[in-house]
């Protein structure tokens, strides 16, 4: 039977009517599709800026069901539940992200990244810790080891922190020589308080090699030496604070002071303390002073002069405390700087103080300024309650 040409003729316009048919179909659906989601989506950005979460939260739900393979709105939507606190829907979001063969590996390193927040938020540190380490040789790396380091800090795993601590600085994250230190300054005071007294000394060494400019380790390690009765070799060290670490000294000038009285050193370190003092003249230097001055009248005027260049009130409790000692009076000049002190000391208490909030003010309020709340000023300055 032959091959009827006009049925082809007829055919191809139909064919292509039904196609093009379907095709608008298609793109109207796409299109509906399209406008739904975004409007949704707008929706729910306008009700979280007015502070609106519940209903942002289904209005993102809603989004989400008209486009679910959109990662953005799955974000949205895992990160306003975190901050809302509900820990586990956010956790679902994003491990539902992950579960996607599809998603691409910048979003599937974005999503393991929002998962391993949800569960540190959560407090679960284990899972949070596995999360971000999976985060490695990613783009989200930098971040993760700073969470890491966070976690280890927060858990006390000092060996895990300084192995984190080294890789960022390695990579170019800045210096944590500083923090590498305290690290190493934890170990030491863990294992002195087990009696392991050379891994004391081993993890003080690590320290200082870290931040050889540090305080801390170098002020454990003359302490350290001071308890051994080496006193002077405490001095010794105690000496290199002072010159690399002069603001810190303080930390320790009544310790150095002692073991100076302990090592027979008292007029060599009353002058390193004289000099140092002249510098960064402060109340602990002025004390170790005072501790190695056996002079009354010197210790008497040492006060008077710091009083003039310093006040403070730990000053005036030292002049009154050595007139007490010597079973004398102040004199008029004495009183007047003793004055002065203790009008500047109580001036920031004279002051009340709101219940409710803790807003503090010169003048009474019945109204809080701060929080409007009524009648909650208690009737008495800060000083007297």
């Amino acid at each position: 039977m032959e091959f009827d040409f006009q049925w082809l003729l007829l055919g191809l316009p139909l064919a292509f009517g039904l196609g093009w048919l379907a095709s608008r179909l298609d793109l109207r659906q796409w299109r509906r599709e399209q406008q739904s989601s975004p409007k949704a989506y707008f929706k729910g950005l306008n009700l979280l800026l007015n502070e609106q979460q519940d209903k942002a939260i289904d209005a993102f739900i809603e989004a989400v069901q008209h486009d679910p393979d959109t990662s953005d709105l799955h974000f949205a939507l895992g990160n306003l539940f975190r901050r809302r606190g509900e820990y586990e829907r956010a956790v679902r979001v994003h491990e539902h992200l992950l579960s996607r063969g599809d998603l691409p590996r910048a979003e599937r390193e974005r999503a393991q990244h929002a998962l391993a927040q949800d569960f540190l938020k959560a407090g679960l540190f284990d899972r949070a810790e596995a999360a971000y380490r999976a985060l490695e040789s990613t783009a989200f790396a930098t971040e993760a080891r700073l969470a890491l380091l966070t976690l280890y800090e927060r858990s006390r795993d000092w060996p895990a922190a300084i192995e984190t601590a080294g890789k960022l600085e390695a990579a170019g994250a800045g210096s944590f020589a500083q923090r590498i230190a305290h690290y190493h300054c934890e170990l030491a005071h863990e294992a002195q308080a087990r009696g392991q007294a050379d891994a004391a000394e081993q993890a003080l060494a690590r320290a200082r090699q870290a931040a050889p400019h540090a305080a801390r380790p170098i002020v454990m390690q003359g302490e350290r030496l001071a308890r051994q009765g080496r006193h002077g070799e405490a001095l010794a060290t105690w000496g290199e604070l002072m010159a690399v670490q002069p603001a810190s000294f303080g930390l320790v000038a009544q310790a150095y002071a002692t073991s100076a009285q302990a090592a027979g050193q008292v007029p060599q370190a009353l002058e390193r303390l004289q000099a140092l003092y002249a510098l960064h003249p402060g109340t602990q230097l002025l004390r170790a002073l005072l501790q190695l001055d056996a002079d009354p009248a010197a210790r008497r005027r040492r006060l008077a002069d710091h009083l003039e260049r310093q006040a403070s009130v730990s000053a005036v409790l030292g002049l009154i405390d050595e007139c007490l000692h010597q079973q004398d009076r102040l004199s008029r000049e004495e009183l007047q700087t003793v004055h002065k002190v203790l009008t500047a000391a109580a001036r920031p208490l004279q002051r009340y103080r709101c219940a409710a909030c803790g807003f503090e003010a010169q003048h009474y309020f019945w109204q809080c300024p701060g929080c409007q709340s009524w009648d909650s000023y208690p009737p008495r300055h800060v000083d007297e309650l």
